[in-house]
């Protein structure tokens, strides 16, 4: 290179010093890539406490939390969509026995297994929901083709696994769901309903019912777009009558998202959110009363549930984050992109009781 050309370079960099030597500007191959903004917050289940879980069993319930926390981080981050997060999200707590949802979910009356899912588009309100799937591997998975492959938004039993085979997902034996720790739980239970004994309290119907435990995970996420979506997946409960549907699948009761106010997922006696409508309840009172997502979810936990009835998670359209139970504990994450992030087993404190 001559001289006079050097000297042009020189110049003509340090008139334009955004402009480099090679024709890279800022922005380009070299630079941080710019992270989007998001919130995200995942449940495992309100229940019992981490008191009366091992350390070990601490530990590796908050690993998988983490595991799937940083999932949805990971496409959120990355300008993935919200709606990508929570399924991804929820697949990976499906997949893992720990929890009530997929792999690990509890037998009903029968000694069967019938999974329950719902996810929900906060632009659109767009919501596609099965129930009482039997082989489908990941029931939220199916959910979501219901919502964006049929004009339903909720199919059951024998036409939601029809269905399932046409879509073409991933089916699994039903000994797949099997764990030993929700067997025992089914045979313990089953022990008590024909004994009867002093520690079960009838309910309305006349049914018997015992202490539960968390299971039932959720996840509600708002991307970089301003868009919220919102899913809950659960095998119910033990020793539930065969046939029976919770709040999970349904739409409004234990999962609900619009992009105006918030999106919600619920845990807990399914019954209950369903008498109540209380996903649908957090975003009307953040429509029409002028609450807060703290305050709304605050309201629904102290009012209209009854006290361990379980709990909610929640993001608003700001970016604002909820969690909330009345139970003993309830197992939880939650991360957005100004820098939070926990995942968390505990009292209503947080912290695991000593």
């Amino acid at each position: 290179m001559g001289i006079n050309c050097f000297r042009l370079l020189l110049v003509f960099a340090f008139i334009s010093p955004s402009v480099c030597l090679y024709g890279q500007t800022p922005g380009e191959e070299g630079d941080s890539p710019e992270v989007s903004s998001y919130s995200i917050v995942i449940h495992g289940g309100a229940g019992s406490s981490a008191a009366n879980a091992s350390p070990v069993q601490v530990k590796q319930r908050k690993a998988s939390l983490t595991k799937a926390l940083d999932q949805g981080v990971a496409v959120l981050s990355s300008g993935g969509t919200a709606l990508d997060a929570v399924e991804s999200v929820l697949k990976i707590l499906e997949d893992d026995p720990q929890f009530n949802a997929g792999k690990g979910a509890v037998f009903n009356a029968a000694g069967d297994h019938e999974l329950d899912a719902s996810i929900m588009d906060g632009k659109t309100k767009a919501c596609g929901a099965v129930a009482g799937v039997k082989t489908v591997k990941n029931p939220i998975s199916l959910a979501r083709l219901v919502m964006t492959e049929t004009r339903h938004v909720l199919l059951a039993g024998p036409g939601a696994e029809e269905f399932a085979k046409q879509q073409g997902v991933e089916f699994v034996p039903t000994d797949y769901f099997d764990t030993p720790g929700a067997k025992k739980s089914w045979e313990r239970y089953k022990l008590r309903m024909k004994s009867r004994t002093s520690g079960l309290n009838r309910n309305t119907d006349g049914e018997l019912e015992t202490s539960w435990k968390m299971g039932t995970v959720g996840c509600v996420a708002l991307d970089g777009e301003g868009n919220i979506a919102a899913g809950t997946t659960t095998g119910g409960m033990t020793y539930k009558k065969f046939g029976r549907i919770g709040d999970s699948p349904i739409v409004g009761a234990g999962t609900y998202a619009d992009n105006a106010t918030c999106g919600v997922s619920a845990t807990g006696i399914g019954e209950q959110y369903i008498r109540n409508a209380v996903a649908y309840d957090v975003s009307a009172q953040m429509k029409y009363k002028g609450a807060t997502l703290q305050e709304a979810v605050d309201d629904n936990l102290r009012r209209r549930l009854n006290k361990n009835d379980g709990g909610l998670i929640a993001v608003d359209k700001d970016g604002n984050i909820a969690m909330g139970f009345n139970t003993a504990g309830m197992a939880r994450a939650a991360a957005d992109s100004k820098g939070r992030y926990e995942v968390i087993w505990g009292d209503a404190s947080g912290k695991p009781r000593k």
